[in-house]
């Protein structure tokens, strides 16, 4: 072997060495046949303030059955008002909730003239007010409007698998040109979820991520 084979095999050697140590076992496809779930804005109604928006006793319209069990997108739309405008046709999801909350877009914020304030559904203390308005009246509903945290759903069985806990911060990475990754994606561990990652339009948009995109699932 002359030097310059010598050499070559060393230069073959040591770029091996780095590829092997930068690849974690952490971060081997672990997402794929995750499914990923795009929304837009969206409102959940409260029971008392579906009544006040579309008449007492009203029974919301399932239009399409979503990736979660039991949760369905709605015929039905509601005005949403900020202190700076409004934004029409936001659409209503089933079924009722116990609390009202408006999910939005951060583009949305700066519309409506609230701060952007990043949330896991439910956690409302502290949120934005607004106006919501429907066919049959209107109310001011306060602390309900959040852009949601990213997140994945998934059940025990899946947590196990994929070697995560409810609760639990990851980051997702999607391939293609405008490929990346997001960090601070929260995992939520329930026994009737649907394994699904939920990102916001925009969210998708910045990756051209859709339904059909993988990634790779960072610990």
């Amino acid at each position: 072997m002359d030097n310059t084979e010598a050499l070559v095999k060393l230069l073959l050697e040591a770029v091996s060495s780095q590829t092997k140590a930068a690849v974690s076992t952490d971060d081997i496809g672990e997402g794929d046949g995750i499914p990923v779930g795009v929304s837009n804005r969206h409102i959940h109604l409260s029971q008392e303030d579906l009544d006040i928006l579309f008449g007492k006793g009203y029974k919301l319209t399932n239009i399409k059955n979503l990736g979660q069990p039991g949760q369905f997108a709605c015929k039905e739309y509601v005005i949403i008002s900020g202190p700076r405008s409004a934004i029409e046709k936001v659409r209503v999801l089933g079924p009722v909730r116990s609390k009202t909350q408006v999910e939005v877009l951060a583009s949305d914020c700066r519309k409506l003239g609230i701060p952007p304030v990043v949330r896991q559904s439910g956690d409302l203390a502290g949120a934005p007010s607004l106006t919501i308005v429907g066919p049959k009246g209107s109310i001011y509903r306060k602390e309900c409007a959040i852009v949601a945290l990213r997140h994945i759903h998934m059940t025990p069985a899946d947590a196990k698998h994929f070697g995560v806990k409810d609760g639990q911060v990851v980051k997702i990475k999607f391939g293609g040109q405008r490929g990346g990754i997001y960090d601070k994606v929260l995992i939520r561990v329930t026994d009737t979820s649907a394994l699904e990652c939920h990102l916001d339009i925009e969210e998708a948009n910045a990756m051209c991520v859709d339904s059909s995109s993988k990634f790779t699932l960072i610990k």
